[in-house]
């Protein structure tokens, strides 16, 4: 049984409430403060790739997201990451939050996915218009595309208060000595890369750099695309992930990532509530030391 299938279960049988019974009190959910501004975010945010791409139109397919996001905001969490790019996700996040009451509680990331100045502003403010926001948190140029005509655009943005932090991304190795060239060059508040135990190559340079030039460390995909748990299937967790305060193999593979002194928020996706309440377990009690998290890889 996979992880799906597993929380699935738990699910049906009426075990999410225990699930969610698994969290401390709010007030001990991990945060990290954003290097520039001192501003707080929590550890564990949401990812929407995929997850949230979800006709706006079928509202029973929408009511598991709605889930995700109340539960989500409910335990404390608040880094809601999207993008032009979705599909859905940017009009599902605006709506759903916005409906629970929730949308201003959020922090939310969001991208500009174009080429052309102008083409650039145009999908911009459409994102501000589906996400409910006359301001968007954090605005981050999508795989560096176009990023010399943006980054001009961000900061006028940044300026005038529509945006609050500025970011780059990218999920290639071939694209980290471009972003390094960024990360030293220009003003930006924010990168965001893959990072996770069998996709460490950030940790060797750009992590390092984002560290020295103060700047906050958004890791996506943090199970690799699925391929963690593939490495686990059938495994159980070893028993001194207990020392750490480690539940499952999700919560495993989080730990390590935002026990990383450079990270500030691992964004899992998930359209699903039981994975969200697994997930941001990993935000609560205590993280690895370098020596578990050498442990960890080699388990991996």
């Amino acid at each position: 049984m996979n992880r799906r299938e597993y929380l699935y279960r738990m699910a049906a049988v009426g075990l999410l409430p225990a699930l969610s019974s698994w969290m401390p009190m709010e007030n001990n959910l991990i945060r990290r403060r954003i290097p520039r501004t001192q501003e707080s975010v929590t550890a564990i945010g949401v990812g929407t790739w995929e997850t949230f791409d979800v006709d706006s139109s079928l509202t029973q397919e929408l009511e598991p997201l709605r889930e995700v996001l109340t539960l989500f905001a409910s335990k404390g969490g608040n880094v809601i990451d999207t993008s032009p790019m979705y599909g859905f996700a940017e009009r599902n996040v605006g709506n759903l939050s916005t409906e629970a009451g929730i949308n201003s509680q959020l922090f939310i990331a969001t991208k500009v996915w174009t080429s052309g100045k102008e083409n650039g502003i145009a999908q911009m403010k459409d994102s501000l218009q589906k996400l409910k926001r006359n301001k968007i948190d954090l605005m981050q140029i999508h795989n560096l595309v176009d990023w010399k005509t943006h980054i001009k655009t961000l900061r006028e943005w940044k300026e005038k208060g529509t945006i609050r932090y500025i970011g780059i991304t990218h999920y290639r190795e071939n694209a980290y000595p471009e972003m390094e060239t960024i990360m030293k060059s220009e003003p930006i508040d924010f990168i965001q890369v893959n990072y996770n135990l069998v996709d460490r190559k950030a940790a060797d340079r750009l992590l390092p750099l984002a560290a020295e030039k103060g700047l906050g460390v958004i890791v996506s995909q943090p199970f690799g695309y699925g391929r963690l748990f593939d490495r686990v299937k059938s495994k159980a967790l070893p028993e001194w992930a207990a020392e750490f305060d480690c539940r499952s193999w999700a919560q495993f593979f989080l730990k390590y990532i935002i026990s990383h002194p450079a990270v500030t928020c691992a964004i899992p996706g998930t359209g699903l509530p039981a994975h969200m309440l697994d997930n941001i377990q990993a935000a609560y009690g205590r993280l690895p030391d370098e020596a578990t998290r050498e442990r960890m890889v080699k388990v991996i």
